[in-house]
């Protein structure tokens, strides 16, 4: 028991000192800790001094620096405008020098117009003096020749003013003669100079449409097929394209006639499309003409915007885009109403731009050129012209009205407003006067023929009348008795001028009015 107490006692004493020296060795640990930190606290503080310090050189080097630079731009700025400033006052000097010399100048001048004037003025004097004197002698030598020629002084003077009036009357008439032939060769002159370069400047095709299309087949065979039993593929065909099909001995091809060339063109992508397909039986080739008919639609609208962005016209109504485009399959005595649009176009904005006109009047020339045919090819037909039936089309679709006057008027069925019109009319004639660019129907050109003998025929005098060279000269024969030199001009520009107004040509028509005087005797 005692040996346990013990012990203990020692275990507590042996706790109690190792407590006491830990706290001793702890406390001991823990002030060299202590003086360490203060030791690296004060390193620590000494080290940023020492950076701040030599932040704070650089930092001052830098403004030093940089003041430095900008009071070297500053000076260069100063010294920049310092010799603006000197050369505005050099100049300025230079211009009140000059001004000083010129008003210098205009003293003198004012000196000498006063001194002229002066001098004028004593001369205008002299001449009174001369001119009383003279009227004086007038008035003595009147008076002597009233004596001689027992002629009152007026009865002379209207004598002499009858025959001055004469004199000056005939002087006055061969001299406006003089003039206007010299205008006419000067006008046309410059006016075959700007036609020519303008054709020269455009290369065109000469694009004619027939009324036929021949479609050709790999073999014989299939015209079998196309016929169908007892021809009711071929009957089907036609009725539905309205093209008539012509299946003879020739070989390998099909005829396919129509003056519609749009219709043509259905009947034969149709016919393509059914040669290839093999399936030709009424109902396949109604189904096949609808599908045809509706991409053609797609194909106009192509033609339509390929051909704008071609020339650069823009803004166009969709509309008038889609009538562009059926003009691809329209013709106009055998021309191809597309190429013949386009063609009329380009002539136009050149013409325009020769005359001077300016880049606005050059795009309207050119949108006039393009859509003044549009009437040709309108969605419903109506009887009106089909100049008058463009304008009103053009109108409905918001165009300018510069280019609906030059649609409605390049056959003279509206009055010429704008500078453009007469462009677009002289356009479209050379662009269908161009040999071989147009062919027209021997029907049409046998009647256009007789009736241009007979509407020279129909003037009083007239003997004879021809129309040569295929229609476009017409040549009359007056009787000279009835019909003057001076009335053979007249007649000629009213025959002109009644073709102009009451009929439709294509290009131009010379109208030659020929007097013949024959003196005959019979000697026997």
């Amino acid at each position: 028991m005692d040996s346990t107490i013990i012990a203990a006692i020692v275990a507590v004493a042996a706790i109690l000192i190792g407590i006491f020296l830990g706290k001793l060795i702890f406390a001991k640990n823990t002030k060299q800790q202590v003086d360490e930190a203060e030791q690296q606290a004060k390193k620590i503080v000494e080290d940023a001094k020492t950076h701040a310090e030599t932040l704070k050189d650089k930092k001052i080097l830098e403004a030093k620096e940089t003041f430095l630079q900008l009071k070297s731009e500053h000076e260069k700025e100063v010294l920049i405008r310092t010799q603006k400033l000197a050369e505005n006052e050099n100049r300025l000097k230079q211009q009140q020098q000059s001004w000083n010399d010129k008003n210098a100048a205009l003293q003198r001048q004012v000196q000498e117009n006063e001194q002229l004037k002066e001098t004028l003025d004593r001369q205008v004097e002299i001449v009174n003096i001369k001119r009383t004197e003279l009227e004086r002698h007038q008035e003595e030598h009147i008076k002597r020749l009233e004596k001689v020629a027992n002629l009152s002084a007026e009865e002379a003077k209207a004598e002499l003013v009858e025959v001055v009036k004469e004199e000056a009357r005939t002087r006055a008439m061969a001299h406006v003669k003089e003039i206007m032939e010299e205008a006419k060769v000067n006008a046309t002159k410059e006016a075959k100079k700007i036609i020519i370069q303008s054709i020269q400047r455009t290369a065109a095709e000469q694009t004619i449409e027939n009324a036929i299309t021949v479609f050709t087949l790999e073999s014989d065979e299939i015209k079998g097929q196309i016929i169908g039993r007892e021809g009711r593929n071929i009957r089907a065909l036609e009725a539905a394209t309205g093209v008539d099909l012509i299946i003879d001995d020739t070989p390998e091809a099909i005829v396919l006639s129509c003056f519609d060339p749009l219709r043509r063109e259905i009947a034969r992508l149709s016919l393509q499309r059914l040669v290839q397909d093999g399936r030709i039986h009424p109902a396949r080739i109604e189904e096949v003409v609808e599908k045809t008919k509706k991409q053609l639609e797609e194909q106009v609208m192509e033609i339509g915007e390929r051909t704008i962005i071609e020339l650069g016209v823009h803004g166009l109504h969709k509309d008038l885009v889609r009538m562009v485009g059926k003009m691809r399959f329209r013709s106009s005595y055998g021309q191809n109403l597309l190429m013949h649009s386009k063609e009329t176009a380009n002539l136009c904005a050149i013409m325009a731009a020769e005359l001077g006109l300016g880049q606005k009047v050059v795009k309207l020339a050119k949108r006039a050129g393009l859509l003044h045919d549009i009437g040709k090819v309108p969605d419903e037909e109506t009887e009106l012209s089909h100049a008058l039936l463009g304008a009103k089309i053009a109108e409905r679709c918001g165009e300018h009205p510069a280019v609906i006057n030059a649609i409605g008027a390049h056959h003279d069925e509206m009055e010429m407003s704008y500078i453009i019109s007469p462009i677009v009319q002289a356009c479209d004639a050379i662009s269908g006067a161009r040999p071989g660019a147009r062919r027209e129907m021997m029907q049409s050109y046998l009647q256009r023929i007789k009736d241009l003998e007979g509407l020279a025929m129909a003037y009083n005098g007239v003997e004879k009348a021809y129309a040569i060279q295929a229609g476009r000269e017409l040549r009359v024969i007056v009787e000279a008795e009835k019909v003057s030199d001076a009335e053979s001009d007249r007649l000629s520009f009213e025959i002109a001028d009644k073709i102009q107004k009451e009929m439709q040509y294509p290009g131009q028509i010379k109208v030659t009015v020929i007097r013949e005087l024959r003196a005959v005797n019979i000697a026997r």
